[in-house]
């Protein structure tokens, strides 16, 4: 009789389980919602929202980049575009002048190879690079990013040709025993430069054993100075200042034994064109003297 009651009691348990919802233990669950190409996805509440779901962050020109850049002919000159929050968008280089797309990301899309993007993982920059500027390179390059719609920053190149000159005539003409002294000056230079050499003719003179040489380089004025003291006939030559960053500018020296030409640099010059005036006033003066003698 025991016996039979459990197994009713059994059979009862069975019957009430069975006929319980299968949602039941689901009642706080969260609703799912359609996930990627038709599949459901159930969130816990719990859980954040995935940071897709969130908008993207805008992305922004760094101004504190220079727009307006000065290269130099035949250097490289660099145009540095520095964009923050890219994301997975990208950045495209294009000269105004003709509307021409240069570069997209690291891809370049010219036949001029000179034209190259530059990008360092994990940076904001994106620089175009333009090898052996040419002036016709000058004008508007524009950096531009992958939105919609667009947004672009304008950046103005001007590629100059930097010179040498060297002050005074191109050739000299001097006495032995005088001072060679040579101003050279560079002109167009987008910056000072490294450095500037003196030759005579292939020769290095800036540290020449020579003696009695000094060279005077101010890289803020963009001078230089030679002085060679005491000159003798074999300082003659062709001198030519060769700045780092420019084309450079050569004149003629000839050292003369004991002759005065009319070409003649600094305190020499000047002493034979005062003697000749002192002569050519003795001369007239004395003509004046005779006209008056013979009238009387």
């Amino acid at each position: 009789m025991c016996r039979a009651m459990l197994a009713v009691a059994v059979l009862g348990i069975s019957i009430i389980l069975a006929l319980l919802p299968l949602s039941c233990g689901e009642a706080h669950a969260a609703p799912p919602r359609a996930g990627g190409e038709g599949i459901l996805e159930r969130v816990p509440p719990s859980r954040p929202a995935p940071m897709w779901d969130q908008p993207l962050l805008k992305p922004y020109f760094d101004n504190t980049t220079h727009s307006r850049v000065i290269g130099a002919v035949g250097r490289t000159a660099y145009l540095h575009c520095r964009v923050k929050h890219l994301g997975d968008r990208a950045v495209t280089w294009i000269r105004k002048q003709d509307v021409h797309v240069l570069t997209v990301g690291l891809f370049t899309y010219t036949t001029d190879d000179r034209f190259t993007a530059l990008h360092s993982e994990g940076s904001d920059d994106w620089t175009l690079r333009i090898a052996s500027a040419q002036i016709s390179d000058s004008g508007t390059y524009e950096c531009q990013i992958s939105t919609e719609p667009k947004m672009s920053r304008a950046f103005k190149l001007q590629v100059v040709e930097a010179e040498a000159h060297v002050a005074g005539p191109r050739e000299i003409h001097m006495v032995s025993g005088s001072n060679i002294n040579l101003t050279c000056s560079v002109t167009g230079s987008p910056e000072p430069p490294q450095y500037i050499y003196w030759y005579r003719g292939t020769t290095l003179i800036n540290y020449s054993s020579r003696g009695g040489i000094s060279v005077v380089t101010d890289k803020h004025s963009r001078t230089s100075r030679l002085v060679v003291t005491r000159a003798t006939t074999a300082d003659s030559g062709n001198y030519t200042c060769a700045p780092a960053n420019a084309e450079p500018a050569s004149v003629s020296v000839y050292i003369l034994n004991g002759e005065h030409p009319a070409a003649m640099q600094g305190g020499e010059s000047t002493s034979v064109h005062c003697q000749s005036l002192l002569a050519l006033l003795f001369l007239g003066f004395a003509v004046a003297k005779f006209h008056q003698l013979t009238e009387r």
